[in-house]
């Protein structure tokens, strides 16, 4: 009997780290297709590439909203609530930034075949691989120094699109005398940044969890 009510009481199959296992393998599925998008030069074929985007967009909006649920349908939880919210929420934040930088590039009909916005993306696509990384490794709790060397990464890569974003939008003034093209463009610079920033959010909340549980 007290087994019983042990085993209505713990999550099943920890349920929360299966959830962000997928969550983030999407987050990073759409990271690497937004670099394929950059450096599609035919307009059609860049236009399928991010309906794929989207896709997966819509399926992370769905994972993100069953976390929120068995957030109401569990007593239990791996670690605090408040913590699992954040890491969905910032989780989904990426997602949602590296959809939008894919969106405005077909939307507003610009050409990503600038040295810049490759670069972000790439810093992007490295920046989702480490956030990946560190969260395949929330389950087990037993490398600890793999999760700390991903989020120090996370934070390097997020200074690095810092620097790339100042140095892009700065040729961007100086190089284009097209005002449209420069509100166009640097709306998509703004959007591959703040998916960046998102990822260090991401990392920021990881790091709070393994403080409170290592």
């Amino acid at each position: 009997m007290v087994s019983n009510i042990f085993k209505f009481f713990t999550p099943k199959d920890r349920v929360f780290y299966s959830l962000f296992e997928e969550i983030v393998g999407i987050v990073f599925k759409m990271a690497e297709t937004l670099k394929k998008v950059v450096y599609e030069p035919d307009f059609d074929k860049r236009s399928a590439l991010i309906s794929e985007v989207e896709h997966m967009e819509h399926l992370n909006d769905e994972m993100t909203h069953k976390v929120f649920t068995e957030l109401g349908r569990n007593f239990i939880t791996p670690f605090d609530r408040e913590d699992i919210h954040y890491l969905a929420s910032a989780l989904d934040d990426i997602a949602d930034y590296i959809y939008a930088s894919a969106k405005k590039i077909n939307f507003y009909r610009v050409n990503p075949n600038e040295q810049g916005i490759h670069k972000m993306a790439e810093l992007i696509l490295a920046s989702t691989e480490q956030i990946k990384n560190a969260v395949m490794e929330l389950r087990s709790m037993k490398n600890m120094w793999m999760i700390t060397e991903a989020l120090v990464k996370v934070n390097s890569i997020e200074n690095q699109a810092d620097d790339i974003y100042d140095l892009s939008i700065d040729h961007l003034f100086q190089a284009e005398n097209d005002v449209k093209e420069v509100i166009k463009k640097r709306e998509i610079y703004q959007a591959l940044e703040k998916a960046t920033d998102k990822c260090e959010d991401a990392a920021d909340v990881i790091e709070s969890i393994i403080i409170k549980y290592a």
